[in-house]
């Protein structure tokens, strides 16, 4: 078992109050908040060590270059990559799915089929959609059911030898609902097709294998993993990575320039041009860390209990309709109060000191599919606890008698 009140501890954060009252942070699928022993690591680079790395022959640069690449080292092991420079740094999920989307805009023809599901967040749509714009490529969605489930058969009724790309989320950032991406990967390279996976919802509540789940592409930010916002990275596969184009122009992604030719620098440099985040790097390094000391396992374990206890005390409220019910889902709960609207709802908890998320939570497709403007978002991370719960349900009592 987790002890939760020493963990607590670790952010600093949560000893804040909020309109008065002590902070219950419930938006964590849109940020995590961060550990002390992540902020000294950014503290400290800051204070230290502050300086440009792959360059400089001083002692600065060098400190810091070691730091950056030790931290895509733990990044390649957490995630089991079989190589470092199968890792890129990137600003987040969202730059590093425009990155294989703008690399594909080379490798795609008319005729050609992309699939991405119904559960997608925009930033697994919009991207795709340009890239069908800029080719002539189609694409194609996998429905999804009333519990917020893909629809499998119609996934494989979409599958053929046009199909070319597969996109899907591993986690649902606006239901919860855990997709069966193995079986995914697995139909998708039958047909000769490429995966790419957002783990932006899964990587703070799992640890993905991505040579045992053999994905092309997996995407994912360090700010839902208790590290800094502004950084994250894309995973892929070295042959497919030797493939794509260079996605930015500028130092750092060259070998040698002229102005009659210039030659790419090889892998992960051909698209990390120019200087990076480099103190995120780092922190999203010693995030991991943070994060693997308490162990994945046991984060499941006692999140799922946070999911169990969190469904069952919502559902004794009456007139209130839980969005996401897949038998598989993870510490995520959206839902809506009869008639009331989930901006007023969350409006209220906010003045009682409870942080949701309220909206479309940018999967407006979601939100049309269950013809609803938006929903109430609580999630959960190992930090907060059933009491938090308790407090919010007697808030959300309140504000529903307000609002009634």
């Amino acid at each position: 078992m987790l002890d939760v009140q020493k963990i607590r501890k670790d952010f600093p954060i949560l000893n804040r109050t909020v309109n008065g009252k002590p902070l219950i942070y419930f938006d964590n699928a849109a940020t995590s908040q961060t550990p002390q022993q992540v902020i000294d690591v950014i503290v400290d680079y800051y204070s230290n060590y502050n300086a440009n790395i792959h360059r400089g022959v001083h002692s600065l640069s060098q400190e810091a270059t070691d730091a950056y690449e030790q931290a895509r080292i733990k990044i390649q092991k957490h995630f089991n990559a079989k190589h470092s420079y199968e890792i890129i740094y990137t600003a987040g999920t969202t730059h590093s799915i425009n990155l294989v989307a703008n690399g594909f805009s080379s490798l795609l023809k008319k005729g050609d089929e992309i699939i991405v599901s119904a559960l997608e967040h925009h930033s697994n749509i919009v991207p795709w959609q340009m890239l069908c714009e800029r080719t002539g490529a189609s694409l194609k969605v996998i429905p999804m059911n009333e519990n917020g489930e893909l629809i499998l058969s119609d996934y494989d009724a979409l599958l053929n030898e046009h199909t070319k790309l597969v996109f899907v989320n591993h986690i649902s950032n606006a239901l919860g609902t855990i997709n069966p991406i193995e079986s995914i990967i697995e139909k998708a390279h039958a047909v000769g097709a490429a995966v790419l996976i957002d783990g932006a919802q899964s990587c703070p509540h799992l640890k993905p294998d991505v040579q045992a789940l053999d994905v092309d592409f997996y995407v994912c930010s360090a700010h839902k993993i208790c590290g800094p916002t502004g950084v994250g990275m894309l995973y892929g596969k070295e042959e497919w990575l030797n493939k794509l184009p260079p996605y930015q122009g500028g130092g750092e992604m060259i070998a040698e320039v002229s102005f009659e030719k210039t030659t790419y620098a090889g892998l992960p440099h051909k698209f990390e041009a120019g200087t990076p985040n480099i103190c995120g790097g780092i922190a999203f390094g010693a995030a991991l860390d943070y994060m693997n000391n308490i162990g994945f396992e046991n984060i499941a374990k006692y999140e799922n209990e946070l999911l169990d206890y969190g469904t069952e005390q919502l559902l004794k409220i009456e007139g209130l309709k839980i969005y996401g019910t897949a038998k598989e889902k993870t510490s995520v709960i959206s839902f809506n109060v009869g008639t009331i609207h989930p901006y007023d709802i969350g409006t209220i908890l906010d003045k009682m000191g409870i942080a949701v998320r309220t909206g479309h939570h940018c999967a407006q497709p979601i939100m049309d599919f269950y013809k609803i403007p938006g929903t109430i978002r609580a999630s959960f991370m190992f930090y907060n606890t059933k009491e938090e719960i308790d407090t919010f349900i007697v808030a959300l009592k309140k504000a529903i008698m307000m609002l009634s």
